[in-house]
């Protein structure tokens, strides 16, 4: 293999106790993480420390990568000692920067609070360390800060991700970039529903073992019911090239698994379907009882969702299925809430109740009580209605009783986009 690029490395440090004790999720070194390896530059560890001043220091000081990207601890209260650390790391002080100050006084100004009534605290956040170049921040009161020793760039960050988001693709990436002048690399990322990950390599392994000759490197990411697959390879002198070679191996994969593949890049799976619903003019609805919402709220996170939803009805109680969706007591008696006859009825029912093209219907056990020898916890039925009649399948999904919901919406989704066909089909 190819590799001759130029190796930029980074690592992440975030701080916070929050993160140590699992109170806040760390979500800033994985987009960080994303967004550093589309540039070129290589990501290579991720270190979390708490509210320390020794902790935060020890770890400033054991840096080896060219780049360090560290959040959190910018905040105006006391345990937000990330300045006075990299004052001391640096061997600087704390200075006024007017421009900071402005942006804070902006912002309070836009929330309603006049200049003579923002904290003290607040805006001593436009007190920065003299020896960084400061890094406006739009979206809050804690500038980004960039300092340079040794070779080295560290760039300091605001925990709250859409502000540490915003800093970096504002000025941190473009100043990486230009400064480090790193390989680029391609990369494509096909998405697909409908097989888990084990499954899907071991149905595309004579595949994945011919992508060393065009120097092209596989990854799985998976997530509840779907995987994505993306192929990366690195630019050189000759970016065309890398680019062809990816496109080349992407269409193999478009012949090798075309029912699995829904689109491309960041398009989620009920983008997809609504991008479809509108190209054929159509409308969906919703019968929900295992799901209880979340399928509806999956389609509504779609901005643009209005043009093709309708609505749903979450008939969680029996009684509710049967006096909205038109259920038969005797159904339900004979068969159960969870069986193929009920879904069916599910998805007719509010396809006629609320007259729209499709209907999407889920009945199933989400757990962790309830089931039973002969339907366990994790059983579901999915049911689609539509112009040419109704399909339905059983599941059973495994995992926490969230897992279960979500792997089933899922898979409700991917019921409907099967039915509406791919465009051009």
């Amino acid at each position: 293999m190819n590799t001759a690029f130029k190796d930029i490395t980074a690592e992440c440090l975030c701080i916070g106790d929050e993160l140590l004790i699992g109170q806040t999720i760390n979500t800033n070194s994985a987009w960080m993480g994303r967004e550093l390896g589309l540039c070129g530059i290589r990501p290579v560890r991720t270190r979390v420390v708490g509210d320390g001043e020794q902790a935060i220091l020890d770890a400033l000081q054991s840096v080896q990568t060219d780049i360090v990207l560290i959040t959190g601890g910018l905040g105006p209260t006391k345990d937000d000692i990330t300045k006075r650390c990299l004052c001391s790391f640096f061997g600087t002080r704390l200075v006024p920067h007017a421009p900071a100050r402005e942006q804070i006084i902006r912002l309070f100004g836009q929330r309603g609070v006049p200049e003579p009534e923002v904290r003290p605290a607040d805006l001593d956040q436009a007190l920065l360390p003299e020896s960084c170049l400061p890094l406006p921040n739009p979206l809050g009161t804690a500038s980004g800060m960039w300092f340079e020793r040794d070779g080295r760039v560290f760039v300091s960050l605001p925990g709250v991700p859409y502000e540490m988001q915003a800093i970096m693709r504002e000025s941190v990436l473009p100043k990486l970039c230009a400064l480090f002048r790193p390989t680029a690399i391609v990369h494509r990322t096909i998405r697909t529903v409908g097989l888990g990950e084990t499954v899907l390599a071991e149905r595309l392994a004579a595949w994945e073992d011919g992508l060393g000759k065009d120097d092209i490197k596989l990854a799985y990411l998976p997530s509840p019911g779907m995987v994505k697959l993306r192929l990366s390879r690195y630019a050189n002198a000759d970016a065309r090239a890398a680019q062809a070679a990816v496109d080349r191996q992407a269409e193999a994969l478009y012949g090798l698994i075309p029912e699995l593949i829904y689109g491309e890049g960041e398009v989620e799976l009920e983008e997809a379907i609504g991008e479809r619903l509108k190209q054929l003019g159509q409308t969906l609805a919703v019968a929900e009882s295992c799901t209880g919402g979340f399928l509806s709220h999956l389609i509504t996170t779609v901005p643009g969702s209005s043009t093709y939803y309708i609505g749903g009805v979450v008939s969680y109680a029996n009684a509710v299925k049967m006096e909205e969706l038109g259920i038969p007591g005797d159904m339900l008696a004979l068969d159960g809430a969870v069986s193929r006859p009920v879904a069916e009825r599910m998805a007719e029912g509010v396809r006629a109740a609320l007259k729209s093209d499709w209907a999407v219907a889920t009945t199933g056990i989400a757990g962790p009580g309830g089931g039973t020898p002969g339907k366990p916890v994790g059983t579901v039925w999915i049911a689609v209605a539509g112009p040419g009649g109704t399909v339905s399948a059983k599941s059973i999904f495994t995992g926490s009783r969230k897992l279960v919901i979500t792997r089933a919406s899922i898979a409700a989704l991917n019921m409907l986009r099967k039915q509406l066909g791919r465009p051009g089909n």
